[in-house]
């Protein structure tokens, strides 16, 4: 079972979506987990309306801080416009996924954001495998 912690900057987004869409395409075979460098107090209204139409309520989430234990948790740590603030540590697999920031953006663009990060969460599961 692979680890993989998704990362943004206010942890109220893109990170958001990519965990709960990692989750339900790992179907239990993986762990996913999200944070942001400097967390947002609540998720972008938009992103919890468009993660709504695919059956998936993030309206009870609440962005959570990155700490150092996280990432170090992690197998592979997904980052989303955080660039240095993201802690490195050294061993782990990083991949820099270079998406819009869904906030404020109108629906249309919030939902290709979201269908953009479904496409690349399948990609991800698909070749972390079984394992």
């Amino acid at each position: 079972m692979a680890r993989v912690l998704f990362v943004c900057l206010h942890n109220a987004g893109r990170s958001q979506m990519s965990r709960a869409l990692f989750e339900r395409a790992a179907e239990g075979r993986h762990e996913a987990e999200s944070a942001g460098t400097t967390p947002g107090e609540r998720l972008h209204p938009e992103v919890v309306e468009v993660m709504s139409e695919l059956g998936l309520d993030l309206s009870g989430q609440v962005p959570k801080k990155l700490t150092r234990e996280l990432a170090e948790r992690a197998d592979v740590v997904v980052t989303m416009g955080c660039g240095d603030e993201c802690p490195y540590i050294p061993g782990k697999r990083y991949l820099d996924w270079d998406l819009p920031d869904p906030k404020g953006r109108p629906l249309e663009e919030v939902r290709a954001t979201r269908d953009e990060i479904a496409r690349r969460v399948a990609a991800l599961v698909e070749e972390l495998g079984a394992t």
